[in-house]
């Protein structure tokens, strides 16, 4: 049936092109086809008349034609054609030759491929007109278009898939989910093939699709995400605008039902029971409960509160944000023996409400906790916890201090046991009764040595000693007056020669260890044996301070330098205690102002002497500076016998260089021959030297003779410079192996001006035969300045035929 219906669409089609290419060939035959020549060309002939030129329609082709024979797209035809066939037709562009042929004789046009409007709509050609035999052209060239035309051969298609979409749960009918579209490649200028409706397949009882818009909408309003919480809605699409024979497609669209606040939590149980040891610290966790919640995200989220009085007071709810449990902790000290079960109402509510759905109930749940106390063996307690004591100084060895009391807080009531924590009375300075707990002073008690005692008091089961617990106890020592007053100092005074009566010399306080109650209150006095003493007064001042002023005029160091004025000091008790404390009063020089200057004759040599402490600082700065000098000539000794020996060593050093020139022959002292014969070691060459005895190398050897030993350049037989030859080759060696190190060897060029000198060279340095081989007799032609040098040389020649002879 459907190739039935493709061929009928087929026949159809072609009928109408037909017809219509039927219609534009009677037109153009009666009027001037588009083609005609423009004003101005020469086509215009004389008297207006326009001649003929292209006579055509525009072309179309049917896409997708699956017949066997080339498919006719239309003819181009010119008004000078007379059909004998002398007009030649050609085309040129895209697809001429390839897709389109063209009759030359007759001008139509036939396609021979299958087009596809979907990959190219329209191609662009241009005609020629030639004269068949001269094949010039008959017509201007011009362009024509074909046109696909568009058959229903795409089906619609979603390219924006895969769709998820998402409601929330119980939204009202027709709440929009999403957007869907497709798109048709056909051509939606022509006909309906690219016309698309929308249409749900599957998911039709709980979605809706509009037609035309492709907008997916709720269609009913009990969308439930705790029962379902994901629909797969398959929406189709057809072009031909729905109708007989449109093509279609399909995509399915994933819809996620979210989540609302629509149930409260609830807890699994309406009891609970836990239990905990009495002996629990406060902050212990005793258990957890949780309440459920059907929902998801924060709308699971919830708090846990008590409700009840006693719970209140007792325990402690928190929530734990990460399990959204109910921890419930101890917030009071538990008791066996006073409340062995605990009952606790806990709730639970959401933090979050939907105002929406409050009319669906109450969003809090409520559970019951037992919580039981288990009784353990507790240490005993103390009764009461009054932690401070009082007990006079003077106290005699055992007496008592105070009582303890413990209690065993259990029902079998123990006998308790009590005892001091030696660590923190380690001087056993108290002691404690174990069975009645009152506390004895063990040793004598010193309130100015340790006004406070803090001990730590045991108490423990007598058959259990395991089950302790302890109490701090302060004793404070209360003061009794049993130190004497003393002065705060020993006082000096000092008194000018010339003063006055009445005149006030030192102002006398006093200390006292005890520290009575009501306060301290000095008196003062002149001791009994000061009764006689004419000199000095004291008066108390009644603030526990006493004053002393001269009573005569003028004093005589010369007769007494030095006055000692005893006085006495009582306090109030009780009992009332004194001390003779002693005021040294010396006589001093001052000048007119009362400027004290000196005071005895030991003042003038003190002051003609440094102090102690500036002795000491002169003596420690002379040290200092021995050091130094001392230091300073080692490093220098040190450094002159490190160069030394560098020097010794060195053997490049020891070049000695000279560039004066000599007095001739009448100087021969100008040089100190032996600094250069201290360069090398000659005593083997004076020993073995022409075989002469002792007298030769003697001191009253003649100066012909001291420079006749002057050595060769040329190396002798009799020499050893092996030595040399040893360093300078441990030298290069070394200087082979290191590349960062410079040679020692040097290259020196001489530039010489003037003309050759007459004279031929003296230099060793290219005299390469031995001394026995050289003639010295040339010296003597270079004149008086030279004529010493020559019968230096003369003679050593001389001695050497002798030697070989």
């Amino acid at each position: 049936m459907a190739k039935g219906l493709q061929g009928f669409l087929w026949a159809m089609l072609l009928l109408f092109c037909a017809l219509q290419e039927l219609g534009s060939w009677a037109r153009h035959t009666a009027v001037e086809g588009p083609g005609l020549g423009e004003p101005g060309d020469p086509a215009l002939l004389a008297g207006g008349r326009v001649k003929r030129g292209w006579v055509w329609n525009q072309f179309f082709v049917v896409e997708e034609y699956t017949g066997t024979e080339p498919l006719y797209v239309g003819k181009i035809h010119s008004d000078s054609d007379e059909g004998d066939g002398s007009i030649k037709y050609t085309i040129s562009g895209e697809g001429a030759g390839t897709i389109f042929l063209i009759d030359e004789i007759t001008g139509d046009i036939h396609a021979t491929e299958r087009l596809d409007r979907e990959q190219k709509t329209f191609y662009t050609l241009r005609a020629q007109a030639r004269d068949r035999q001269t094949d010039q052209l008959l017509e201007p060239e011009s362009e024509f278009i074909i046109k696909v035309q568009d058959i229903n051969d795409s089906e619609p298609r979603f390219l924006e898939g895969p769709y998820i979409g998402s409601v929330a749960e119980l939204s009202p009918i027709g709440t929009s989910v999403m957007q869907v579209m497709a798109s048709d490649a056909d051509d939606p200028t022509y006909g309906s093939s690219a016309r698309v409706v929308y249409s749900v397949l599957e998911g039709e009882q709980h979605f809706t699709v509009d037609s035309k818009t492709g907008v997916i909408r709720t269609a009913v309003a009990d969308l439930d995400r705790e029962t379902q919480d994901r629909y797969e809605v398959v929406i189709r699409a057809t072009d031909m605008a729905g109708q007989l024979g449109g093509l279609s497609g399909s995509t399915t669209v994933t819809i996620v039902v979210t989540d609302v606040n629509d149930n409260p939590p609830r807890f699994p149980q309406k009891m609970y029971q836990f239990s905990i040891v009495e002996t629990a610290p406060v902050g212990t966790a005793i258990g957890r409960v949780k309440a459920e919640d059907s929902d998801v995200g924060e709308n699971t989220d919830m708090t846990y509160q008590v409700k009840d009085e006693e719970g209140v007071e007792m325990f402690k709810v928190t929530t734990d944000s990460n399990t959204q449990e109910a921890v419930i902790t101890v917030q009071k000290p538990l008791d066996y023996e006073s409340k062995k079960v605990h009952t606790v109402v806990v709730e639970a509510l959401n933090k979050f409400v939907d105002p929406r759905f409050v009319d669906l109930g109450t969003f809090r749940d409520q559970t019951i906790v037992r919580v039981s106390v288990l009784d353990v063996d507790e240490p005993p307690e103390f009764r009461p916890p009054s932690n401070l004591m009082e007990v006079q100084e003077d106290a005699h060895v055992g007496s008592i201090v105070g009582v303890v009391t413990a209690l065993d807080p259990d029902t079998a009531n123990h006998p308790v046991r009590y005892a001091i924590d030696r660590s923190t009375d380690a001087e056993r300075i108290f002691d404690i009764d174990a069975k009645t707990g009152a506390i004895v002073t063990g040793k004598v008690l010193d309130r100015e040595t340790a006004g406070w005692h803090n001990i730590t008091v045991l108490a423990m089961e007598a058959d259990n000693h395991s089950q302790v617990s302890r109490a701090s106890l302060c004793i404070r020592i209360l003061d009794v007056n049993d130190n004497p007053p003393e002065l705060a100092t020993p006082y000096e005074a000092a008194v000018c020669e010339d003063a006055k009566p009445g005149q006030l010399i030192q102002t006398i306080s006093v200390v006292d260890r005890d520290e009575p109650q009501s306060g301290h209150r000095f008196y003062f006095t002149l001791a009994p044996e000061a009764t006689n003493n004419h000199h000095f007064s004291l008066l108390d001042i009644q603030d526990n301070t006493a004053a002393v002023h001269t009573q005569r005029v003028g004093f005589n160091r010369q007769e007494q330098d030095v006055y000692l004025l005893p006085i006495l000091v009582v306090d109030s008790g009780p009992p009332a205690l004194s001390s003779t404390g002693t005021l040294t009063i010396r006589v001093c020089g001052c000048d007119s102002s009362g400027a004290i200057q000196s005071c005895n004759s030991t003042a003038y040599v003190v002051s003609a002497t440094l102090s102690p402490g500036a002795l000491i600082a002169l003596l420690v700065c002379v040290l200092i500076l021995v050091v130094l000098v001392l230091l300073i000539l080692t490093l220098k000794r040190h450094h002159k016998s490190h160069l030394t020996s560098e020097d010794d060593e060195d053997m490049r050093d020891n070049v000695i260089k000279y560039n004066d020139e000599g007095g001739g022959e009448q100087d021969t002292e100008a040089y100190d021959m032996s600094a250069l014969r201290s360069l090398y070691d000659f005593s083997e060459i004076k020993a073995g030297d022409g075989g002469g005895g002792p007298g030769e190398g003697g001191p009253g050897r003649n100066p012909a003779s001291e420079l006749h030993a002057l050595p060769q350049w040329v190396q002798s037989p009799d020499l050893d410079f092996s030595v040399f030859r040893d360093y300078i080759c441990r030298k290069v060696e070394q200087a082979d192996e290191d590349l960062s190190v410079p040679p020692y060897d040097s290259f020196q060029t001489y530039a010489f001006e003037g003309s050759d000198s007459p004279v031929p060279s003296l230099s060793s340095i290219n005299t390469w035969s031995s001394s026995s081989e050289q003639d010295f007799s040339y010296l003597g032609g270079w004149g008086p300045r030279f004529r010493q040098l020559a019968a230096l040389y003369a003679g050593r020649r001389g001695e050497e035929d002798s030697e070989e002879s």
